[in-house]
């Protein structure tokens, strides 16, 4: 191996201390940045716009020339397109409210910038995540762990990441806050220290998912029935994808208490409302799953599970079922269990795996 490390860098803080980190280390640091997209495939026709913002490709570029190493700007925009934006636009169509975060490391950073990587002599591929990788030599396995800032804790959208993805991946802020890191940066003479988080999906302008599928698809989603569980019908929708389980405000309705989507049938067109009690659910069925810590899962077993990035992690039972599909049992009801988010699998800090909620 030559030490070589293909960074991946946003512009922003984070992936820009840890390339810092790798330089101090020792290693041969290449610092890319990816395009990802056009201001068409997102709706954006003025010309003064630019997509992956022009400004942190220049923010990556200014700190890998204070620090002396080449900087590239890689275009993935057809793969991201196709894996991540058509992805995203075909399952909130097929009422499900999907994560492009999970899909945009699945398919892109942690497989496409890999492959290049590696074409080019790259060792590795590094990234700003809060995590914390490392191969475990009584199971024989690489193993993704929670990162030491616990609130920072990315683990839950890296869950797709395999055992080949995790050998050659380097997480140098794992073991930091985010306060040590702001620091770092501003030590180190980094313009960009004080830089914002990103928050929103990247390609959704104001984070208007409806307004978004409805242009990218060039069609306009047609209404139909709110309902409630017995069928009876409440009013009208303006669409399903403007609704997703757990969503009280935007109904349009008044009903003289909280009502909830608890559910919808891409069918039957109806978005079915209810009390929040309703919203409770003791179990699911993951499909798409892929496991870190054991090659297969023969045999229940006890877990915490989250159903959400944000959500703190609840005791529960995983269950092998056919077709690599987990039955994924709580040990209390769970709120607002909403099909096409990811639930991710934990043994104390280490992740066991994850997979897409189906049901």
């Amino acid at each position: 191996m030559n030490n070589k490390v293909m960074v991946a860098m946003s512009g922003g803080v984070d992936s820009s201390v840890a390339a810092a980190l790798l330089k101090e280390r020792g290693y041969d640091v290449i610092g890319v940045t990816l395009k990802l997209f056009g201001n068409e495939d997102i709706g954006i026709e003025e010309q003064t716009r630019t997509c992956c913002a022009l400004s942190d490709v220049e923010d990556a570029r200014r700190v890998a020339f204070r620090l002396d190493f080449p900087h590239y700007v890689f275009n993935f925009g057809d793969r991201f397109k196709a894996q991540v934006i058509k992805r995203f636009v075909e399952s909130y169509l097929d009422g499900r409210t999907p994560n492009p975060c999970i899909d945009c490391n699945r398919y892109i950073k942690f497989d496409e910038l890999l492959n290049r990587a590696v074409s080019v002599g790259c060792d590795f591929i590094a990234t700003g995540h809060y995590a914390i990788s490392g191969y475990d030599e009584k199971s024989g396995r690489y193993l993704l762990s929670k990162s030491a800032d616990r609130s920072k804790d990315q683990t839950y959208v890296l869950y797709n990441m395999t055992q080949e993805q995790l050998k050659r991946t380097l997480f140098p802020l794992g073991r930091l806050d985010k306060t040590t890191v702001r620091k770092m940066a501003e030590e180190k003479g980094l313009k960009n220290a004080d830089k914002p988080d990103s928050q929103d999906i990247c390609f959704v302008k104001n984070g208007d998912y409806a307004s978004f599928i409805e242009d990218y698809t060039g069609k306009q989603v047609k209404s139909g029935d709110f309902i409630d569980k017995n069928g009876n019908v409440l009013g009208r929708h303006k669409g399903m994808i403007h609704y997703t389980v757990g969503q009280r405000k935007g109904l349009g309705l008044s009903f003289g208490k909280p009502m909830y989507v608890v559910a919808k049938d891409t069918e039957k067109n109806t978005v079915t409302l209810g009390a929040e009690e309703e919203l409770f659910s003791k179990s699911l069925v993951a499909s798409d799953v892929n496991l870190i810590s054991l090659e297969r899962l023969e045999a229940p077993m006890k877990v915490t599970a989250k159903t959400r990035y944000s959500q703190r992690e609840q005791p529960a039972v995983i269950h092998p079922m056919d077709a690599g599909k987990v039955f994924v049992e709580f040990e209390k009801p769970q709120r607002a269990v909403t099909p096409g988010q990811a639930v991710v699998f934990y043994d104390g800090d280490t992740v066991v795996g994850g997979g897409t909620i189906e049901e």
